[in-house]
Parts: structure tokens; C-alpha cells; sequence
């Protein structure tokens, strides 16, 4: 079962929840809408959900310099880990 946040990105990315079997009942399940190709965008829309998640995290850090520095060595992960997504699935800023 697709969660909610999923089935309102298939929906911005144009895609519709129909389709029939044999009997002529609905079935859910998700397809592309043919006057309005959303695959990719729907694709895109989830990677860029995620992206926006890398970059909202927040770490909580003490006050010793130690803390101080895995937490910069961390965000330095994290802006690592979010430019490799972008990249590897072509997502523009």
C-alpha cells in the first residue's frame, strides 16, 4: 500500500489511479496518464523530497569542540550524500 505522501506526488506528477481488469472493476493500482507522461516527474518529485530532507536534518550538539566538529564533519557528509542524489538521478537545484 502506497503511503499518503506518495499517492499526492503521483498526483502532482500527473498520474492516475485507474485502471480496469477484465470484469470491468477498478483496480488500484497507479498508471502514467497518456495525455500527461509524469514517470519522470513523479521520480524526480520524490528525490527531490528527499534531497530537501538531507538538507533540513539537524543535528543536536553539545557545547564541547568535539561536538562542534562531528557535527561539521557530518553536515559536510550530508551536503556530500545530497550533491551525489542529485547527480546520480540528474535533479537540478
Amino acid at each position: 500500500m502506497m503511503n499518503e505522501r506518495i499517492k499526492e506526488l503521483a498526483l502532482q506528477a500527473g498520474l492516475q489511479q485507474r485502471v480496469w481488469n477484465s470484469l470491468g472493476k477498478e483496480l488500484p493500482m497507479w498508471q502514467e496518464d497518456p495525455d500527461n507522461p509524469g514517470l519522470d516527474k513523479f521520480a524526480e518529485l520524490i528525490v527531490r523530497e528527499c534531497i530537501e530532507k538531507i538538507e533540513t536534518y539537524r543535528i543536536p550538539v553539545g557545547n564541547s569542540a568535539a561536538g562542534e566538529m562531528a557535527c561539521e564533519w557530518t553536515y559536510d557528509a550530508l551536503k556530500e550524500i545530497r550533491d551525489e542524489i542529485r547527480e546520480h538521478f540528474g535533479v537540478e537545484e
